[in-house]
């Protein structure tokens, strides 16, 4: 009874947020439900769905290995899995909202001795503790359907990039089409339970004015991920002259 009870009382309060007659939004998801869900997963990440993320993290390191130099933030960065694959000539900084995924994380850099990790701190995404323009990549990989205000992290993502710099996203992207996408909706309403929306439209990065969308490419398995890699303006001369 209580078990068939929680689903249907969840179901009759969930917000639905629709644009341009798509749905963007389902479910509400906060905080506190992030940290509980990553501290179940601690554990066991690397081993499940770590294993599940490892080619959108390939394609976006590949990506900032080819095309960047300086300085990465790496936002959501975890138990520090993709930590290895970055050039040792990238200074990498991560931060993440687990204190218990950041401890696998520092244990991996003193084990492979990544002396390019120059700290490792735990953060809210949405409220970024770097000045601004302070790296010169941001990547944010399975971060966007986690966070309670992505747009918020959107544009925390794009403060502390600096000019001309780049932001790096790797995000499920929901369907409003066929089976994928009714499981998507299903599932939805209980996102707070899961510790990620299932429905979770693109336009929810696309709100950055400074933030040019330079590549988007589908990966495996499936095109279930995708890895959109965005341009920040330059500064102006006449800001630049300031």
């Amino acid at each position: 009874m209580i078990s068939n009870s929680r689903p249907k009382a969840r179901r009759t309060n969930v917000p639905v947020q629709k644009s341009g007659g798509r749905i963007v939004h389902i479910g509400h998801i906060h905080e506190d439900a992030v940290r509980s869900a990553y501290k179940r997963w601690a554990p066991v990440y690397d081993h499940t769905f770590g294993k599940v993320a490892t080619e959108g993290r390939h394609h976006a390191v590949e990506a900032i290995n080819r095309n960047r130099v300086g300085s990465v933030l790496e936002v959501g960065v975890g138990t520090g899995l993709s930590l290895p694959d970055y050039k040792r000539d990238l200074e990498i900084v991560g931060i993440d909202l687990s204190r218990e995924m950041l401890e696998k994380a520092r244990q991996r850099v003193a084990e492979v001795g990544l002396t390019n990790v120059k700290g490792l701190h735990e953060m809210d995404a949405g409220e970024l503790e770097f000045p601004d323009n302070s790296f010169d990549t941001t990547v944010a990989m399975y971060v966007m359907t986690v966070v309670p205000d992505p747009e918020k992290v959107m544009r925390e993502l794009s403060r502390v990039t600096k000019p001309g710099g780049e932001v790096v996203i790797v995000n499920h992207f929901s369907q409003e089409e066929g089976v994928r996408g009714w499981v998507e909706r299903r599932m939805a309403p209980f996102a707070d339970l899961l510790g990620w929306r299932p429905v979770f439209d693109h336009s929810r990065v696309m709100v950055c004015d400074d933030l040019k969308l330079v590549e988007r490419r589908s990966l495996r398995p499936f095109g279930i991920f995708t890895m959109m890699r965005f341009e920040k303006a330059a500064a102006t001369s006449a800001i630049a002259a300031e």
